[in-house]
């Protein structure tokens, strides 16, 4: 409205000039090269504002031919860039729905039509994967890294087809590099899961306070991390350097409360220096949170070795911290049973084995050893024997389907930190050997002194 009101007020100034010019007397006279020209003021005016506009007609004309094939190849990469655009498109599309061939004229289509594309080498990437040559990806990947703007997706690439063709150096090489660039999760992950499996604990904590320090990792799992590579640092040093060992795992323990592998490695520290009344107070505080057997095997250790009857006492005060726990009431039939005491030792176990209860195959197998060290063999005995081999599993230390005798701060198939549980196995579930275990530190297949036989894959 404001515009269309000083347009009027323009109009009406421009038509009161040219009136004014008009009604002025005076004529304009022009000799040049013997040439005598002579018109009046308004009609002079309009010469020169037609010649004016002539001058810019023509030099709009001039331009508009000089810019035409700058226009017309214009035109054409701006189809050019949409026709490609439209075939990364459908490419990852493809490659997304599995799709080799559409995917892999796409990607060749692509890199003519948008050969500076950055989404160009994904898509040239991802359908070499797709049809499973890596040397094609990895290509793709390397030409990513040398554009700032795609590095950190080369160097991922890279990595993925590192650890696909297992060359734990090189994949390590990637992350690294593009950990130093941005702290992405990944490549934190990465570096840490590397230095883990090597058993550079130092480094490893070293590279967890950087992701934590970038924000790159969620503060209650670094927590739990941290637990776990303070305690394999105790592990490793409990023997030579045991007061370190003792601060590490005590520190484990404030981050991570009631964890058993470092409250067992501090136990054991302490025990080892005459310290079992410390011990024994550290174990019972977790055994009545978390009752676990390998809390149980520690506190035997600490318990006085002459005297079945203390041995008894002991567990049973140990036991009656978790009553209902299966691993105190174990502990204390095998305390009983080696004390000869057969009816304390049933009366541990009646609560596993009474109606309506599923007694797990450990249950079933103390049952039959109560009857065999009392009675001999007898019916009792087989009866037992054979409801222990259809009985549940009792839970075990396992990750990524491998069975450990005991914790490790690795997955000895993937690498994963803390990927250790205590559960129930599947029954396609293996035990781990001394065998087939690369990366896995020696201190944390199990302690020199317990190393125990090779154990067969278990039978569904």
């Amino acid at each position: 409205m404001l515009f269309l009101f000083f347009f009027l007020v323009a109009l009406s100034v421009a038509a009161y000039g040219i009136v004014w010019l008009a009604d002025q007397p005076g004529s304009l006279t022009l000799e040049f090269a013997g040439q005598h020209i002579e018109t009046s003021i308004p009609v002079a005016i309009g010469g020169l504002l037609l010649l004016i506009a002539a001058v810019i007609l023509a030099w709009a004309i001039f331009v508009a031919l000089v810019r035409l094939p700058g226009r017309v190849a214009g035109g054409s990469r701006e189809r050019r860039k949409a026709k490609g655009l439209d075939v990364l498109s459908q490419g990852l599309v493809a490659v997304g729905a599995g799709d080799l061939a559409r995917a892999k004229k796409a990607a060749q289509l692509a890199e003519k039509l948008l050969p500076d594309e950055p989404l160009t080498q994904l898509l040239v990437a991802q359908a070499a994967q797709l049809s499973g040559d890596n040397t094609a990806a990895a290509k793709a990947f390397h030409k990513m890294t040398l554009k700032p703007e795609t590095k950190l997706l080369g160097l991922r690439g890279l990595h993925v087809e590192a650890k696909r063709r297992e060359d734990a150096e090189a994949a390590h090489h990637f992350a690294s590099k593009a950990q130093d660039i941005a702290p992405l999760p990944w490549a934190g992950a990465a570096v840490l899961q590397h230095l883990a499996a090597a058993g550079d604990w130092e480094k490893a904590r070293e590279a967890l306070e950087k992701s934590v320090s970038a924000k790159a990792l969620d503060l209650a799992e670094a927590q739990k991390l941290r637990a776990v590579i303070e305690t394999a640092m105790a592990i490793q040093r409990e023997r030579n350097e045991p007061h370190d060992a003792l601060h590490l795992a005590r520190q484990a323990l404030k981050r991570r409360p009631n964890f058993v592998p470092a409250a067992a490695t501090a136990a054991r520290v302490l025990i080892r220096h005459g310290d079992q009344k410390q011990a024994m107070k550290l174990l019972e505080s977790v055994f009545a949170a978390n009752p676990h057997p390998d809390l149980v095997e520690v506190y035997l250790e600490a318990l006085p070795r002459e005297a079945n009857s203390q041995r008894v006492a002991g567990v049973e005060k140990l036991a009656r911290l978790a009553w209902s726990a299966p691993a105190g009431r174990h502990a204390l039939a095998e305390a009983a049973l080696a004390a000869r005491d057969f009816a304390k030792a049933r009366e541990a176990l009646t609560p596993l084995v009474a109606d309506g209860q599923h007694p797990t195959a450990h249950t079933c197998l103390l049952m039959a050893e109560i009857e065999d060290a009392e009675n001999g063999p007898s019916g009792p005995v087989r009866e037992w024997l054979a409801r222990g081999s259809r009985a549940p599993r009792d839970p075990v230390w396992i990750a990524d389907g491998v069975v450990s005798r005991h914790w490790l701060p690795i997955s000895p198939v993937s690498g994963r930190l803390d990927a250790f549980e205590w559960k129930t196995p599947p029954h396609s579930a293996h035990h781990l050997t001394e065998e087939g275990r690369p990366n896995i530190p020696t201190a944390f297949l199990s302690r020199p002194e317990e190393r125990p036989a090779l154990e067969a894959p278990a039978q569904p």
